[in-house]
């Protein structure tokens, strides 16, 4: 699955220039045009990486910033502001508060597409390699092939897509509902339901005799990749 990027950006012209570039850059794409709206977008679904301009009605970028950064959840995700401010005190105050990087308006697109995979190599290598490997669990993104430990695993495309969801960020649980977002899309009505019926095929064909299983279900929240299973497998 691509990379989601959260632009947080109320003037409309540059929100609109940021997300049609970025999807052409095989990024997956959700807009906010203000601290509130991004907050609420932050609640739905979390993202890899957030794009923050400084100056943002009824909650600046500069206040978002230190709220995100004070939270579990999303401590951990890149933040790039977003500014006209280009005054040294200003970077500072900016990167003080906790962004990854600083990028002044107008910007060149070319050179913030490049920070964004920089940040994203460092925060989350597995984002834009083409092979994610967990103990003797190995999914080639490159060739769709799977394999555990001397075997090819035969996945059907959805529950491939489950895997490659679940194992991007191991540890993180999901609910349904964001399982289906992620991996069915916003725009296809699927019941949750559906997603059991999916997390058990993919079980059945990952998990042989008594092999470790590398789905956790977690009661009452959902499903997550067992960061415990590579000291386990």
């Amino acid at each position: 699955m691509p990379a989601t990027v959260l632009v947080v950006e109320d003037e409309g012209d540059i929100a609109i220039l940021l997300r049609y570039n970025l999807e052409a850059e095989g990024f997956r794409v959700v807009t906010a045009e203000s601290g509130d709206e991004a907050q609420q977008a932050l609640a739905e679904k979390l993202p890899d990486l957030i794009l923050l301009d400084w100056m943002l009605p009824e909650i600046s970028g500069i206040e978002l910033c230190r709220r995100l950064r004070a939270r579990d959840e999303t401590a951990g995700i890149p933040i790039i502001m977003l500014t006209a401010r280009g005054e040294e005190e200003e970077r500072v105050r900016g990167l003080s508060t906790g962004a990854d990087d600083y990028v002044v308006k107008p910007f060149s697109v070319p050179e913030l597409v490049a920070r964004i995979h920089a940040l994203l190599r460092r925060a989350n290598p597995n984002l834009v390699t083409t092979a994610l490997k967990v103990g003797d669990l190995e999914l080639d993104r490159t060739t769709h092939r799977v394999r555990r430990a001397s075997r090819d695993v035969h996945l059907g495309p959805t529950e491939y897509r489950l895997l490659e969801y679940l194992m991007r960020h191991p540890g993180r649980v999901y609910s349904r509902e964001q399982l289906l977002d992620g991996v069915w899309g916003n725009d296809v009505y699927v019941d949750e339901r559906t997603v059991d019926v999916h997390i058990g095929r993919l079980r059945r064909a990952i998990n042989r005799g008594r092999e470790v299983d590398p789905i956790r279900t977690v009661r009452g929240a959902g499903y997550a990749f067992d960061e415990r299973f590579a000291a386990n497998a």
